[in-house]
C-alpha cells in the first residue's frame, strides 16, 4: 500500500491568504521528504475557504522544492476553461516535472463558481466528457488535428495557420508516454462515473468523506468498466482519501482529531456537511439511505469518518477500514488547515514511519 496526499485545502475564513499558500506548500513539501507517492490539490474559483483557484499553477511551484513525489491536480475542473489550455498546460508541466505529474480531473460542481462562470444552467457532465475527449485526442494526433467530434462545441484544428517548416500550429505532448496518469475523483455511493474510469483507463481516487460501505461500491463499478474496455481492474490503481490523524496517545488524537472546538477535523466536516446538505447530497453520510435527516449529526460524521489515535490504534483501524472495501492500492491521507503545526507535522511523519510500514507488515506486502 502506497501513501499519498489529498489536500481541498480548506481554511477558514479570516486567515491570511499568503499564509494559507505557504502552508500549503510546506505540508507538500514535508510528504516528499517522507516518502508519500503524490499529493493532489484542489482548485476552487470562489470559495473563500478553499482557497487554491488552479491546481496546476500552484503545484508548479513546488517542481524545483520536491525531488520525488507526484504532483497531482486534484482536480482540474474541465468545465472552467477550454479543453486545448488544459492539454498544453499539461503537457508543459509533465515536461518541466520530468514525469512527475498526474492529472487529476473532474466536472467542478461549486455552484458559485458555475454561476461566476455562467454556467448555471449548463450540462457539466456533458462539458466534461467533450473536454477529455478532445484533451486525449489533441495528445494522440498530429497536427493539423481536426478534432471535430458529432456533438461536441470543441472544435480544434490548425489546418489554415499551420506551418510545419517554423513549428507553427502545433501543441507539446506530454512527457510520459502515451500520457501523464489520469485520476478521477469518485463522490457517490454506486458511481456510474467510475464505470466510465475503468473504460478508458483512468485510475479513482474515492472521496474521504464517504462511508467505508459506500467506499466498497467503488470497486465493483470500476472492476466493471475494466472489463467493459478489455483492460485488467488492478487494485494497486485503486486510491481511498480518508481522514486520518495520528498522535503520540490516544486522548491528544481525540481531542485534536473530533472533540476539541478548534479541531481542524471538526471544522472540516461541519463545512462538508453544511454544503453537502445545501445541495441536497447529505445522504452520503447516512449509514442506510432511508435514515431520518435529523440522525446525521456532526458528532457522528466524525465518529464514523475520522481515524484518530496512537499509532497501534490508527494501524488498527486502517486494516478494519481495508477489511470492509477491499484490497486497494494507495491510501490517501486528507489534508486539514494547521491549526496545531507540531501535532500536524507529527502526525504525517507517524503515518509514514510508523503506521503504513506496520499495515504493509500486517497485509504481507
Amino acid at each position: 500500500m502506497r501513501l499519498g496526499y489529498f489536500t481541498m485545502p480548506l481554511h477558514p475564513i479570516g486567515r491570511n491568504y499568503t499564509d494559507i499558500l505557504k502552508e500549503n506548500r510546506e505540508a507538500i513539501i514535508l510528504c516528499d521528504e517522507l516518502g508519500f507517492h503524490d499529493a493532489f490539490v484542489g482548485e476552487h474559483l470562489t470559495d473563500q475557504c478553499e482557497s487554491v483557484t488552479n491546481s496546476m499553477l500552484f503545484q508548479a511551484t513546488l517542481i524545483n522544492s520536491t525531488k520525488s513525489i507526484k504532483l497531482a491536480t486534484g482536480t482540474t475542473n474541465l468545465t472552467h476553461t477550454h479543453p486545448v489550455l488544459v492539454a498544453t498546460h499539461a503537457a508543459m508541466f509533465d515536461h518541466l516535472s520530468e514525469g512527475r505529474f498526474i492529472l487529476g480531473i473532474s466536472p467542478g460542481v461549486l455552484r458559485s463558481d458555475r454561476e461566476v462562470l455562467g454556467l448555471l444552467d449548463a450540462d457539466m457532465n456533458k462539458i466534461f466528457a467533450d473536454a477529455i475527449n478532445v484533451i486525449l485526442e489533441i495528445w494522440e494526433r498530429d497536427p493539423p488535428y481536426d478534432i471535430d467530434f458529432p456533438d461536441n462545441p470543441f472544435k480544434v484544428t490548425t489546418r489554415e495557420s499551420e506551418w510545419k517548416e517554423i513549428g507553427l500550429g502545433v501543441m507539446q505532448k506530454p512527457f510520459q508516454k502515451p500520457r501523464p496518469e489520469i485520476v478521477g475523483t469518485v463522490v457517490a455511493p454506486y458511481s456510474k462515473g467510475v464505470i466510465e474510469m475503468g473504460k478508458r483507463e483512468f485510475h479513482p481516487l474515492s472521496a474521504n468523506f464517504l462511508l467505508p460501505k459506500w467506499v466498497a461500491t467503488h470497486w465493483h463499478n470500476y472492476a466493471e468498466g475494466c472489463a467493459a474496455g478489455d483492460k485488467p481492474a488492478r487494485t494497486e490503481d485503486w486510491r481511498i482519501a480518508r481522514t486520518v490523524f495520528v498522535a503520540d496517545d490516544d486522548k491528544t488524537a481525540e481531542a485534536y482529531g473530533k472533540a476539541d472546538a478548534n479541531s481542524p477535523f471538526r471544522f472540516y466536516y461541519k463545512q462538508m456537511f453544511t454544503k453537502l446538505k445545501r445541495a441536497g447530497r447529505e445522504a452520503v453520510f447516512k449509514h442506510d439511505q432511508n435514515e431520518a435527516d435529523d440522525i446525521v449529526t456532526l458528532d457522528r460524521i466524525l465518529d464514523d469518518l475520522v481515524i484518530c489515535g496512537s499509532v497501534d490504534k490508527v494501524v488498527d483501524e486502517i486494516l478494519a477500514f481495508r477489511d470492509t472495501v477491499g484490497n486497494f492500492g494507495e491510501l490517501v491521507i486528507a489534508g486539514m488547515d494547521w491549526v496545531d503545526a507540531d501535532l500536524t507535522k507529527n502526525s504525517m511523519r507517524l503515518m509514514a514511519e510508523e503506521v503504513l510500514p506496520r499495515v504493509n507488515k500486517a497485509i504481507g506486502t
